[in-house]
């Protein structure tokens, strides 16, 4: 760029012309603007706002315990990261909120409470929280470090 004297600039294949107006609107990137790509945005922002500190050890010592599906019990399918209090709701992926989930009930729980969750659709409430709170206690013990926020997850029964 060469200065023109008058506080404009050229470039050096303007060759004395003056320089081209910019244009009225700014040239903006293709941004895809469906709901599903808003939705991952918002997911990924919220996702950037709080500190996960689940470790591959921790999931596999989760999986290990569960041994199959934290609420329905299925040891066959291949199973997923589920928080017991949605990200959405204020979860982490943390050792205290995460258990396993087959991909049935990860999908049918969404972002909903868990308890009220387990009620509509007829699973054993109890049992699952009574387990959860056992487990929370071993993994404690098991991980020190790891248990500093306890906050994440409902209280017990």
């Amino acid at each position: 760029m060469v200065s023109g004297g008058l506080g404009k600039s050229r470039c050096h294949g303007c060759k004395g012309e003056e320089p081209q107006q910019p244009r009225p609107y700014a040239v903006r990137v293709a941004v895809n603007r469906s709901r599903k790509a808003r939705a991952a945005r918002r997911r990924k922002r919220r996702m950037d706002l709080v500190v996960h500190d689940l470790t591959d050890e921790h999931w596999a010592a989760v999986q290990a315990a569960w041994a199959g599906c934290a609420y329905c019990g299925a040891a066959d399918q291949a199973l997923q990261r589920d928080c017991v209090l949605a990200i959405s709701r204020g979860g982490r992926y943390t050792l205290d909120n995460v258990v396993p989930a087959c991909r049935s009930c990860n999908t049918s729980k969404c972002n909903d409470e868990v308890t009220g969750w387990l009620r509509r659709k007829k699973l054993d409430e109890r049992a699952f929280l009574l387990r959860h709170l056992e487990l929370r206690t071993e993994f404690r013990l098991r991980f020190p470090a790891a248990s500093g926020a306890s906050d994440a997850t409902p209280a017990s029964p």
